[in-house]
């Protein structure tokens, strides 16, 4: 994962030129709010007002500032406050002192980077005319303009560094801050100190201890992150920040405009992985699996894009649905097995998350906070992730479901935004799995939204019954084979070929209508005219087969165009092509690239719109017992009422 070549690097001694005035606002700055509401007031109340109070001292071990006192004034003195987060101890802990130096480097990588931004704007010149008295007053909207500009550089590099600088010192406590408020942007002095203002009141009200303080930290780090990219984004003279892109090489933190730099780590994956042989039936669900697992590995962390979501036919979102017992668990575990050993191999990031339905709380907001923490996880440029959602039945509600909680309504439109919003980016470093046992359970819009299907339909044959029987078995037994080639069954290309075939004609008997409609009246569906036709008479015989649906089909077949194995070594020896430059490796891929076919449309749109129709069959189903059921309360209800009436 080489550094971009077009980076150009803030010089180390640059930033520790800065280590000074840093450590000065840390010790103690003067800032009075303009914009936010103080959340604490100077003096607290006592702990034991019978009891004559320690007053605990900090002592700074900052060379040079050992004589200076540390009396607590109207001033903000960050330092001291997060010496506070552990009272028992006079001491500064490890993870206080990093969070210091961490938040040190922060602002000085932020002022060199002011420092730069200034350099190349011509702010500096206008600053020096400015204090002398000779700006002319034609040049003062200039001025004004790249005072603004540079405050928002400052504070954004700020949070930036801080939120990367600090990520391997978090812990899986989370802190809920709140909106950030005082950001500042008359000039980058100003700005700094109104942050720091800020961040010293959230950590007095939520750090309770180091571990908050930490969570505290970032959850400011975040937000102010997002607030200044906002007002970024209508601001004029950020084009020499914005243009140009910047590393900090001691610290491998790259500066890319106003997008946040993720630290490039995974957690550690604890889950039992399966081997596809493992995976008993389900032959089109664990080859489209297997594929979308090594497309993920073609991801080019340099460019940060993948030559399959470039090229098309990258599965960025799919549903695997089918009845209990029938392997969605299982094939979760052989995707994440392999994801994690093909990363492994490459030294690359993986982060694997699932939103379950824990990530349901009942205070209003946190659900969806909760959501969008997993889709940012999971979507992180700096690993390649895959994020499954569980059960989405249960987590995600169905909107106008009188009995989805507001929590489940808040996670629907936090997935629906990120799977097919309008800041929807997919650059193909990481994909989302929906499953669920009754998917005519899941929102219409929401389930439109994966662009994949892969029906988990389990053990079918009598060979897939004899191989999961001989599976679970284990080893521990005498019990001869018979006639029987042990998971020859299982051969993907082989059961594959067969499970397609097979959609060359419908399978719900909805569609089947359509179908001998369509092809008794205009014969075989062989042009672009007669699968359009086609796909018109499904839409008229279900209103919910629309636009994106079409989309969906597409992007199916460009996955069948690339049909095709990446060779396993390429996995195993990077350097023949996980490692190669972006535009070998796109040129690779498309040397495999396989022609579109009529049979690969035909059976794309076969598969996608029984699916729809299987949802929709089950839908109406359950809709009509419910009310027939509650019919039949009624009725009852009214007949007891009657006769206690009479």
């Amino acid at each position: 994962m080489s550094a971009p070549q077009n980076e150009m690097e803030l010089k180390e001694e640059e930033i520790r030129a800065h280590y000074m005035a840093a450590t000065e606002m840390l010790m103690g700055v003067d800032h009075a709010p303009r914009l936010a509401q103080p959340k604490l007031t100077v003096t607290g109340p006592e702990k034991s007002p019978d009891v004559a109070a320690m007053q605990r001292r900090f002592r700074s071990t900052t060379p040079g500032l050992v004589t200076r006192s540390m009396a607590r004034t109207e001033g903000v003195r960050l330092i001291d406050r997060m010496a506070t987060t552990d009272d028992d101890d006079p001491l500064t802990s490890p993870l206080q002192a990093a969070a210091a130096h961490a938040l040190r480097r922060s602002l000085s990588i932020a002022l060199a980077m002011g420092e730069a931004f200034s350099g190349q704007t011509g702010l500096v010149e206008l600053k020096k005319a400015n204090l002398e008295n000779r700006l002319p007053a034609s040049r003062a909207n200039e001025f004004t303009e790249l005072l603004t500009a540079e405050a928002l550089v400052v504070l954004s590099v700020f949070a930036n560094a801080t939120a990367f600088l600090l990520a391997e010192k978090a812990s899986e406590v989370s802190v809920e801050i709140g909106a950030v408020e005082e950001v500042l942007t008359d000039n980058a002095q100003l700005a700094l100190h109104g942050a720091l203002w800020e961040l010293d009141q959230d950590i007095a009200v939520f750090a309770k201890d180091e571990a908050t303080l930490i969570a505290t930290i970032l959850a400011y780090a975040e937000q102010l992150m997002q607030k200044v990219k906002l007002r970024a984004a209508s601001a004029p003279r950020l084009e020499a920040f914005i243009g140009a892109n910047y590393r900090v090489e001691a610290d491998d933190f790259p500066i890319s405009g106003f997008e946040p730099a993720r630290k490039a780590r995974g957690s550690t994956l604890v889950m039992t992985f399966k081997k596809p042989h493992e995976v008993v039936g389900n032959h089109i669900a664990k080859y489209q699996a297997l594929r979308l697992a090594k497309m993920l590995m073609a991801y080019d962390f340099s460019r940060k894009l993948n030559p399959f979501a470039e090229m098309g036919g990258f599965i960025f979102t799919f549903m695997g649905d089918g009845k209990p017992g029938t392997g969605k668990t299982t094939l979760i575990q052989m995707m994440a097995g392999l994801l994690n050993d093909y990363c492994k191999v490459a030294n690359y990031p993986f982060r694997y998350a699932n939103l379950s339905i824990d990530n349901v709380d009942s205070y209003q907001g946190k659900s969806g906070q909760n959501a969008k923490a997993f889709i940012n996880g999971v979507m992180d440029p700096a690993v390649i992730g895959f994020g499954t959602v569980d059960d989405i039945d249960q987590v995600a509600g169905k909107r106008g479901d009188r009995q989805s909680s507001a929590g489940q309504q808040e996670i629907t439109a936090v997935l629906m935004e990120a799977f097919a919003g309008a800041n929807t980016v997919v650059r193909g470093n990481c994909t989302f799995g929906m499953f669920s046992n009754y998917p005519e359970n899941v929102d219409d819009a929401l389930r439109q939204r994966a662009g994949a299907r892969f029906l988990v339909d389990g053990p079918q044959t009598r060979e897939d019954y004899i191989d999961i029987l001989a599976l679970l078995l284990g080893k521990n037994h005498a019990i001869p084979m018979g006639e029987h080639e042990l998971y020859a069954a299982q051969e993907i290309k082989k059961a594959v070929a067969a499970s397609f075939d097979g959609h060359s004609v419908p399978h719900e008997d909805g569609l089947k209508a359509v179908w001998r409609e369509v092809e008794g009246r205009i014969g075989a569906l062989d042009t672009i005219a007669k699968l359009g036709t086609y796909l018109k008479a499904i839409q008229e015989a279900d209103e919910r087969f629309t636009g994106r649906a079409i989309k969906n089909i597409t992007d199916a077949v460009k996955v069948r165009a690339m049909d095709f194995e990446l060779p396993d070594e390429w996995m195993e020896e990077p350097d023949l092509f996980l490692f190669k430059p972006y535009d070998e490796k796109k040129a690779m891929i498309s040397e495999l690239r396989k022609p579109i076919t009529v049979e690969m449309v035909v059976q794309e749109i076969n598969r996608y719109a029984d699916s729809e129709f299987r949802y929709a069959d089950k839908s109406d189903e359950v809709a009509i017992e419910n009310a027939v059921r509650e019919m039949g309360r009624m009725e009852e209800a009214k007949r007891r009422y009657l006769e206690g009436k009479g």
